[in-house]
């Protein structure tokens, strides 16, 4: 069985001090897990651009190493050219492996700063796999699709994107969905890759809030990695999603460390 731990105010409070080779693993894993359809490089900053899909980790720009921070400028203005082509607001994705120089240089030309978020890890070392808490992922994924889509009362466009998201991710995919006799209460995604498995696009329907689904849908998810050999469960949450934080950190997560957006003053 699963053992949840207390979490107090002072636990919230204690700073991170990111380690910066498990940020890169993470983010590598993350841009595995969560692939754009399109990556270009300048230097280390990594391009991401995904017109069939909104989110802005498949549409942002990610710099990844604290040193590449030579000719700014001009290379802002290149990265710009590429959203401007594919109609987009040009966005940057800022983790520890930006660096300080880059985010004072956003700070001074007035960049807006937005979405701060999480993320967390998990061992699963002590975790006992309960036969009774075991969710089959859904297999067929034009069903999987259609009851997240449910769940996320999304319009049809995200129907779309979701299929073309989930046809280029490469790890292994678990697909859940918890139901009721009256359709999908909450839906998530579980890429296993080697001893990692991220979660993704946690949710829970509008009207079934409040009644612990999330957290029975994630136990089955933990379950399903530790089954699969996965040592470790990681997990990327908006910091202002007070609720899904406390969830995750009653499961025993940990903050690995946080990212943040940064866009240019609107013209």
């Amino acid at each position: 069985m699963w053992r949840s731990t207390a979490t107090t105010g002072a636990d919230l409070a204690i700073a991170v001090t990111p380690d910066l080779a498990r940020v890169r693993r993470y983010e590598a894993a993350g841009f595995r897990a969560w692939p754009a359809a399109s990556v270009h490089y300048d230097g280390t900053w990594v391009i991401r651009l995904t017109l069939d899909h909104p989110a802005k980790r498949l549409n942002s720009v990610n710099p990844l190493d604290p040193g590449d921070i030579t000719d700014l400028d001009e290379r802002v203005v290149r990265a710009a050219r590429r959203f401007q082509a594919n109609g987009q607001i040009l966005t940057f994705r800022l983790s520890p492996l930006s660096g300080s120089v880059l985010d004072g240089h956003f700070d001074h030309l007035g960049w807006s700063r937005f979405s701060e978020s999480i993320v967390m890890r998990l061992p699963l070392t002590n975790l006992t796999v309960d036969i009774e808490q075991v969710l089959p992922p859904v297999e067929d994924r034009a069903s999987f699709i259609a009851q997240a889509a449910m769940v996320h009362d999304a319009d049809p466009a995200y129907l779309a994107g979701l299929a073309e998201l989930l046809g280029r991710i490469q790890p292994h995919l678990g697909l859940f969905v918890l139901e009721s006799s009256k359709g999908p209460l909450a839906s998530a995604i579980s890429v296993h890759d080697n001893d990692l498995a991220g979660i993704f696009e946690v949710a829970t329907s509008l009207n079934h809030r409040g009644q612990g689904h999330a957290r029975r849908l994630l136990l089955a998810m933990l379950n399903w990695s530790k089954s699969r050999g996965a040592r470790e469960v990681w997990l990327q949450v908006e910091a202002d999603n007070l609720p899904a934080c406390a969830l995750y950190r009653s499961f025993g997560f940990k903050e690995v460390y946080r990212y943040h957006y940064r866009r240019p003053p609107a013209v």
